[in-house]
């Protein structure tokens, strides 16, 4: 029998406010919202919000889920997700990625730790590829792994601009894209490539030339770490306006900041101002990525690890410190990162949609509750997070 669960008396931000509404949830769908609905002991349980915020449960779109690093040697690769720094974090969506290091870091173990996240309990999607070119598939091309892989919904983290980088030609670009294109066509998928930009003064002109010289929709480039600093943000701004998303790094150090990187919540403030959509800006944590400081000469000064709970962080830093309307905020860490990867079930409270689910006091700005798919995976600050029994 399918779990029922209602929950009453919530502000839903859905992630624009309703008001206060109650939300029945049905196995693992939203099944009505409505101002009064009741429900019966014998058919499931009730929850009082008591006024409490109800928002979509967070979207992350760059998770390196298997583990990242190793830009400072062997030593320096990171540890794998722990689901629940990732429930703690209200984030019930991952996309899990690799990056720089795809000799020892495999598509087999991130297809095996996506698969595990999602018997934990939360979504986890993947992304073929990595860093280099020729993209590293899991079945021979990057249409069959679209096509074929249920969990593969586009190609990432293709990296430009970086010295890190294969530094791909404009024709390599465009036959990426255009085979995720067409792979996500014929699946039903976003077939997005997502993609890692440098600090390297070409920034975002390989995607423009890319676009400018084929059939290619700019939508299918979703570039991230557009915050390192403001002549990158400029021309972020410039890919909104010419219709496309763009993605800022949530994840940062005090010692990247000081060379001139911009707060995640920062830069979506000074986009806005720019003239940038906010429907068409996002955020994601690069959670358990390597978070590398490099000087000039391309000689790494420090490493840390990318924090999943660095996404809240920012959102509620958007909202606090720099002043923008909570719902907008919001759909900055939900239906935008949704949206720009087509997943179609995620990001918003509406019926029939997935019932992920955060609750937040509203007085502490803290999350108390996460529901993902319908099931609470953590109640009254108290994880609950699915074992999974051998």
């Amino acid at each position: 029998m399918s779990q029922i669960t209602l929950i009453k008396n919530a502000n839903v931000f859905a992630p624009r406010s309703l008001g206060r509404c109650d939300v029945l949830v049905a196995g693992e769908r939203v099944a009505k919202i409505d101002q009064n609905i009741d429900l019966p002991d014998y058919l499931g349980q009730t929850v009082d919000a008591d006024g409490a915020w109800l928002m979509p449960g967070l979207v992350d779109s760059l998770v390196h889920i298997s583990g990242g690093g190793g830009e400072g040697g062997f030593a320096s690769r990171t540890p794998e997700l722990d689901v629940r720094d990732a429930v703690s974090s209200g984030v019930t969506t991952v996309v899990g990625a690799l990056g720089t290091d795809a000799i020892t870091r495999t598509l087999n173990e991130l297809f095996g730790k996506a698969k595990a996240l999602e018997a934990q309990g939360i979504t986890c999607f993947i992304q073929t590829g990595s860093y280099q070119v020729p993209v590293n598939t899991l079945t021979g091309s990057v249409r069959s792994d679209v096509m074929l892989v249920d969990n593969i919904i586009g190609v990432g983290e293709l990296a430009i601009s970086d010295h890190r980088s294969s530094h791909p030609s404009r024709d390599e670009l465009i036959r990426i894209a255009a085979d995720a294109r067409v792979a996500g066509l014929l699946s039903g998928k976003g077939g997005v490539v997502s993609v890692h930009v440098g600090d390297g003064p070409g920034r975002l002109s390989p995607l423009f030339d890319a676009v400018e010289n084929s059939e290619i929709p700019v939508t299918q480039f979703y570039p991230t770490h557009m915050n390192r600093n403001d002549a990158l943000l400029a021309h972020g701004v410039r890919f909104v306006r010419a219709g496309g998303f763009i993605d800022f790094t949530t994840s940062t150090t005090p010692e990247i900041l000081a060379t001139g990187e911009l707060r995640a919540s920062r830069a979506l403030r000074m986009a806005q101002e720019q003239g940038a959509s906010i429907d068409q800006m996002t955020f994601s944590s690069d959670a358990q990525g390597s978070l590398t400081n490099f000087c000039e000469q391309g000689e790494l000064r420090d490493i840390e690890v990318g924090s999943i709970a660095s996404l809240f962080d920012e959102f509620r830093r958007a909202v606090q410190d720099e002043g923008i309307e909570l719902s907008q905020a919001l759909q900055v860490v939900t239906l935008n990162p949704a949206r720009a990867l087509g997943l179609k079930r995620k990001g918003q409270i509406v019926t029939g949609r997935d019932a992920d689910l955060i609750l937040v006091d509203p007085d502490r700005f803290q999350i108390t509750h996460v529901m993902a798919r319908g099931r609470w995976q953590m109640v009254d600050h108290q994880l609950r997070v699915a074992r999974v029994s051998v």
